[in-house]
């Protein structure tokens, strides 16, 4: 059973560095679950994640990265980085909500008519540890656009972004991030614990 998962430096986290190119994020935590609670299934898993991608990122390494391996499950983690520039001003890089709606349409349509893969969507997670914060109230469109995708392709929601407004309406002091965008080890732990909530693989893999 192949699992590829695509997206920004949140699901990369090293993967280049890594002896099996998992990295030390939210995917190497599903990764060993998965290993780990169903040893008789054999799941191969692949991270496709690159630092800084924003959609049009995708769009550019799609084939190559998700149609030509020919996955069972593609989970798709973006945005963060198509909002925290808008936040920098960095011109061109910018990929406002109507763009980034059009461009992520497009990758999955080529999903469901190249491949037999059941999507995943996962939302952007969070700018900032402040639900206040400017970029968490820019990022609301995008995970809006998200969620509709979802409906709209029949695909798995893994609610990432409302997961971390909850810890965070908690006023827990702990953080989850080292910057307000990465993940700490209690970050990728909370990514890794709402996507297995979410996601059914076939097999019985799901955290209560």
């Amino acid at each position: 059973m192949r699992v590829l998962f695509i997206g920004d430096s949140i699901t990369d986290c090293g993967r280049r560095e890594d002896e099996e190119k998992i990295g030390s994020g939210y995917v190497r935590v599903i990764h060993d679950y998965l290993k780990t609670t169903n040893p008789k299934q054999s799941y191969e898993v692949i991270n496709r994640g690159i630092g800084g991608n924003r959609v049009t990122d995708l769009e550019a390494r799609w084939q190559e990265d998700v149609i030509e391996l020919s996955p069972d499950f593609v989970s798709i983690s973006i945005g963060i980085n198509d909002v925290w520039r808008q936040l920098d001003n960095q011109g061109d890089e910018q990929v406002y909500p109507d763009q980034f709606e059009q461009v992520y349409t497009k990758l999955l349509t080529q999903v469901k008519e190249e491949t037999n893969a059941k999507i995943i969507l996962m939302e952007p997670t969070i700018i900032e540890e402040d639900i206040k914060a400017v970029g968490n109230k820019k990022l609301k469109a995008y995970v809006e656009i998200v969620q509709t995708l979802a409906k709209r392709f029949d695909a798995t929601l893994v609610p990432t972004h409302q997961a971390f407004l909850d810890y965070l309406k908690a006023n827990n002091s702990y953080k989850l991030t080292t910057d307000g965008v990465h993940m700490n080890t209690a970050g990728n732990m909370l990514m890794a614990i709402t996507w297995l909530r979410n996601v059914e693989l076939g097999t019985k893999v799901m955290v209560n």
